[in-house]
């Protein structure tokens, strides 16, 4: 087999789920609908939060910040696999891969570290609601959100560097729908035993170490709700959106990035395809469901635009005129 070192590779290709044109009709139309309807109810959830001003507060501010953190995941992921899907030859640049490994991993673990912030931000409002006005302030709600961001480019800095050093044998064929770190280490001729380490290590910092201090407010949460004699439901509802989608989000991550090497592609797909796409999109979903202020929000942003539209109509027709 012919050794290629990373300085002649030029493009990828990416396998995708299936090679038969009636399936990836099927599978386009799937995926298009998941990504329009995401990124249209991040959209909503954000526009609502912005313009009301009962929902100024860090609790919605984050959850704004994880919407657009949503919108970004899923865009660096379908839109190429969509427009793969009519291309005889699915292929992406080694540059074009290298941004989305780097780009997946910012978003992935910014979001790791925003979901800790947020179960802190729960624990404050729960365990010390007094000093929450204090503790809790705008500017601290800003200063975490941008650590969040900080931390995930730091660590992800560190990780790209690995990857980029990683050198490649045969064909390059990614069995995959886009271009993710272990794929990519799956075909290196590298010596991985480094890079495996530095991998666990990382994992463990923006997994587990997030996790614990999730895993460490709730426990002090519940403390603080069995304390409550009253309004416990009320209480514990304002933390159990926040705990579906930390579920939802890590034990698809820690199975992905903790397992072993030899796992197989397919179930490396259906994992990614959970975390990439079905967690953004129930995030909005399970967020309007669960809290009435949100869902207020919406309906008055409906509102707002159905009794502008009118004015609006009018103020362009007398235009015409």
């Amino acid at each position: 087999m012919e050794r290629r070192n990373y300085s002649q590779v030029t493009e990828f290709i990416l396998l995708g789920f299936s090679t038969i044109p009636s399936v990836q009709v099927f599978l386009f139309q799937i995926f298009l609908i998941l990504y329009i309807g995401t990124v249209a109810g991040n959209l909503l959830l954000i526009v609502a939060v912005r313009s009301n001003h009962l929902l100024h507060n860090p609790m919605y501010i984050f959850l704004a910040n994880l919407s657009f953190l949503d919108i970004c995941f899923i865009s660096f992921t379908i839109p190429k696999m969509l427009s793969n899907f009519f291309r005889e030859k699915k292929t992406i640049s080694y540059g074009g891969c290298l941004i989305q490994v780097y780009g997946f991993l910012v978003l992935g673990e910014t979001e790791c570290v925003l979901l800790a912030f947020m179960a802190y931000d729960r624990y404050v409002a729960i365990s010390n609601p007094l000093r929450y006005n204090v503790i809790m302030k705008t500017t601290a709600c800003v200063r975490m959100i941008g650590a969040s961001w900080l931390t995930g480019g730091l660590v992800s800095s560190v990780d790209i560097y690995f990857v980029y050093q990683l050198r490649y044998c045969g064909d390059i064929v990614i069995e995959h729908f886009f271009c993710e770190a272990p794929s990519l280490m799956k075909l290196s001729c590298n010596d991985l035993s480094v890079i495996n380490v530095v991998k666990l290590v990382g994992s463990a910092i923006l997994l587990l170490v997030p996790l614990l201090c999730i895993l460490y407010s709730y426990s002090h949460i519940i403390l603080a709700i069995l304390k409550i004699r009253t309004r416990r439901y009320k209480a514990f509802s304002t933390c159990i959106s926040h705990l579906i989608i930390v579920i939802l989000f890590y034990g698809t991550a820690i199975i992905m990035y903790m397992k072993p090497e030899n796992s197989g592609y397919l179930s490396d797909k259906l994992i990614a395809v959970f975390y990439t796409t079905v967690t953004p999109m129930l995030n909005p979903i399970i967020y309007s469901f669960r809290n009435k202020d949100v869902q207020g929000a919406i309906v008055n942003l409906r509102r707002s635009v159905v009794t502008s539209k009118p004015h609006f109509i009018c103020h362009w027709s007398g235009k015409i005129r």
